[in-house]
């Protein structure tokens, strides 16, 4: 008879503000092998600057803690802390008490890595016992305090597609724009959540990508913070560099020619950081040279490892009905870097169930 599937909810404490867990592990630990009956292994991070590689760019990195840490250590350049991040200009923050404002994390860099960097909320593995799943931390510690941290594994055989649709999300007329899909006025999360009821789904997962023919465009899961989404992100689809400009040692070489030059200068060192990407990849370095003048040619589309499509997680653990499980804290993102035609774009959502 085959094992109904099991689901996991486990608590991680980082150890620094980047720290890279393995949940595998943590699994082993706690319950024993459980994979060996399961060929499948759904995992969900609930937080914003915290999440998970997909299992196919793992293998580019051979499964390997050591060459994690550089690929971060290249989009912290990128997105260095303690930058001008509107995100982190507690002034701003209207939606924060005075209270929250003296506690709130300065992590504009974070989120902004987490996006740029392709890490995801929920990815799905197939079980191979001797490598490990990493949940990868941008920001587990602020200010001496460790911040709590949960995950969900879901352990499966087989997934079967129960619904599709198509539905169509109105976006404005701005050339750079970014969409909440748990927007009420938007009406798409409500239709999910409609459809999961209609369809008794217990548990599994809704996939949502962006329709074949949509274009310039890109999804995510993350906060969405006005400041975040409008400033600091509008901004990096706008000009990838200009973070890593404001903190450039360069800066401070020729303050005459600021802010003529500093753009020049971060471009140089992009290079660079590009370059350390790129070993990690161990990709050629004549490949290198292509990608590299089509990147610096095209930042918006080539700069951000924005997904085509996200997975959000369903369950029926621990509630009196199934409900797509998230952080208090995340939400679908839709963004696009040139407007859409009639102002609409499309996404094509398949509901699934594990068995």
């Amino acid at each position: 008879m085959a094992a109904y599937p099991v689901e996991l909810d486990l608590k991680l404490s980082p150890r620094s503000r980047f720290d890279v867990i393995d949940v595998k592990e943590r699994v082993l630990q706690e319950t024993g092998n459980i994979f060996d009956e399961y060929s499948k292994a759904f995992y969900c991070s609930f937080h914003t600057t915290a999440g998970y590689f997909e299992q196919s760019f793992c293998a580019r990195l051979d499964h390997n803690r050591e060459n994690v840490d550089p690929l971060i250590k290249a989009f912290r350049k990128l997105f260095p802390a303690g930058a001008d991040y509107r995100h982190d200009q507690m002034q701003f923050r209207t939606e924060l008490t005075e209270e929250q404002k003296e506690c709130e994390p300065r992590n504009g860099d974070s989120h902004l890595i987490y996006i740029s960097s392709g890490l995801r909320n929920c990815v799905t593995y197939n079980n191979q016992p001797e490598l490990p799943v990493y949940f990868i931390d941008l920001d587990g510690v602020y200010e001496d305090q460790v911040r709590d941290r949960r995950t969900s594994v879901l352990a499966y055989n087989s997934e079967n597609i129960v619904h599709k649709t198509r539905i169509a999300i109105p976006v404005s007329g701005h050339p750079i724009d970014s969409i909440n899909l748990k927007d009420t006025r938007c009406g798409f999360f409500e239709e999910i959540e409609y459809l999961l009821q209609k369809f008794n789904i217990q548990k599994g997962q809704v996939n949502i990508s962006l329709a074949t023919d949509e274009k310039n465009a890109g999804l995510t899961v993350n906060e969405y913070e006005t400041l975040l989404m409008r400033h600091d992100l509008t901004e990096v689809l706008r000009n990838p560099f200009k973070f890593m400009a404001q903190q450039g040692k360069h800066m401070l070489l020729d303050p005459r020619a600021i802010p003529s030059k500093t753009i020049d200068y971060a471009k140089y060192d992009f290079v660079q950081v590009f370059n350390e990407l790129m070993d990690a990849f161990k990709i050629s370095s004549s490949v290198v040279e292509k990608i590299l003048a089509k990147f610096i040619a095209y930042p918006a589309e080539r700069f951000l490892r924005l997904k085509r499509g996200i997975s959000l997680f369903v369950s029926d653990n621990n509630s009196e009905r199934t409900k797509i499980v998230h952080g208090t804290y995340q939400s679908p993102v839709l963004v696009q870097w040139q407007n859409a035609e009639n102002r609409t774009r499309y996404v094509d959502v398949t509901f699934s169930e594990f068995a």
